[in-house]
């Protein structure tokens, strides 16, 4: 049986994304903070918080052979660009980019090793146009640039690294938005919808089973039109 590790896998993205994969009939290692939410009972629960960057490796060390890693989780903080407390600008730079990219290297020797393996990492329309909460653009662009980076460097050992890019999706992270901000954003979603979790989650399993292996070093856009105003 193959296994899927997904990060920020207690609700969302992340809870419809590992029962897509246990759907499919993998493992599912779901990592999260937090599992008050979870009610997947096929999934191996890791409760770790991913800011605590040094520690990656120590969790992955007996978690046995990783064929696909969802880089899913990520925080958000509606603050104007001049106040913005240290302490959330560091939290959303480890968690939105350095533990992806912590456990990206991670598990890359072993990927390399089987020549495969397959990695998706979960960006944002966020990453395409200024965005009304810096950090959190900054770290979605720079997520994207990571996807091409690895692609790079492992797409010669057979390892598939490709991302998707949601538009707004009905989360919790979304939930918190005003409302303004959703409004401007529904004047450009084509079907002037929300996205659901599960439709998001679909291209993510997709990328991280199925997908051709000529797919890499992409993004696969999951927007519906919509861009931040």
């Amino acid at each position: 049986m193959q296994t899927a590790l997904i990060t920020g896998a207690g609700r969302g993205i992340g809870l419809a994304t590992a029962r897509g994969f246990v759907k499919a009939g993998w493992r599912v290692l779901a990592l999260d903070k937090d599992f008050a939410s979870f009610d997947l009972e096929e999934a191996d629960r890791i409760e770790f918080d991913l800011r605590e960057l040094a520690r990656i490796p120590e969790i992955l060390e007996n978690q046995g052979e990783i064929h696909t890693l969802v880089n899913n989780a990520g925080v958000l903080y509606c603050e104007p660009y001049d106040a913005i407390p240290e302490a959330h600008r560091r939290e959303i730079l480890a968690v939105n980019l350095e533990a992806p990219a912590a456990l990206i290297a991670a598990l890359a020797p072993q990927m390399r090793r089987r020549r495969s393996g397959r990695i998706v990492n979960v960006g944002s329309v966020a990453a395409f146009t200024g965005h009304p909460d810096l950090w959190y653009g900054i770290t979605k662009a720079g997520i994207l640039n990571l996807t091409k980076s690895w692609a790079k460097e492992l797409g010669p050992h057979g390892v598939l690294v490709n991302a998707v890019a949601p538009g707004p999706t009905q989360t919790a992270m979304y939930d918190q938005l005003p409302a303004s901000r959703k409004d401007g954003v529904m004047k450009s979603v084509y079907s002037g919808r929300v996205c659901q979790p599960e439709e998001v989650a679909a291209a993510i399993v997709w990328l991280g089973t199925a997908c051709p292996e000529y797919v890499n070093g992409t993004t696969l856009d999951v927007n519906n039109g919509s861009y931040p105003r």
